[in-house]
């Protein structure tokens, strides 16, 4: 039963992060513009994702537990040229990729840096959360921001509670995911709450 589980949960969100980001992208290319987004937000999840998975990376961890944070990193990739390509200059974004990939090198320099940089990862994770959530604030415009993104990514957290718990239980991940889960759903009900007020104006 709990083989079952987990692998149920395990593949599960395998599935759904192969498919995350693509309604956010596809709803960038749609509207031909980042409007609701944050550049920065996204930044900062990419460093989380490449700290997390850089730390289950150098410490062993099953890697069905970790699997789906190389697929997030690409597809956040993919977003950062969306949106520096509608903002009018993509060759901008190529210092963040070139910051983000040589930190995969200087992380597992030494042990205490990658548990130092795990350790800041849910902050940053955090932050990422709150400067989406202060550009929908402040626009007062879920724009092109994905209420479908954000409510997988809200699952993925809840499954990786569960598989966590019964393979590393690892409390630094524990952490992370139920601060993580609890921050995207709030993303979530904002885009949507922002939806229905511009549909109303309409």
């Amino acid at each position: 039963m709990e083989a079952a589980l987990l692998g149920l949960c395990n593949w599960s969100t395998l599935g759904v992060c192969a498919a995350l980001k693509l309604p956010q992208i596809s709803a960038v290319l749609a509207a031909r513009n980042a409007r609701g987004l944050s550049l920065p937000s996204l930044l900062l999840e990419l460093a989380g994702f490449l700290v997390f998975l850089r730390y289950q990376c150098y410490y062993g961890y099953p890697p069905l537990t970790y699997l789906e944070y190389p697929i997030l990193i690409a597809q956040d990739v993919i977003l950062l040229f969306c949106i520096f390509h509608f903002n009018g200059n993509v060759k901008q974004a190529m210092p963040y990729v070139a910051a983000l990939a040589s930190s995969w090198f200087v992380l597992a320099l030494q042990k205490w840096i990658i548990d130092l940089a795990v350790n800041f990862c849910t902050f940053i994770s955090a932050a990422s959360k709150f400067t989406q959530l202060q550009c929908l604030w402040k626009t007062r415009d879920s724009g092109a921001v994905s209420a479908l993104t954000w409510s997988l990514s809200a699952y993925t957290c809840a499954t990786r509670i569960i598989t966590t718990f019964m393979t590393t239980n690892d409390f630094t991940i524990l952490t992370r995911f139920v601060i993580m889960l609890a921050l995207n759903i709030w993303v979530t009900v904002t885009v949507l709450r922002y939806r229905k007020t511009a549909m109303k104006a309409e």
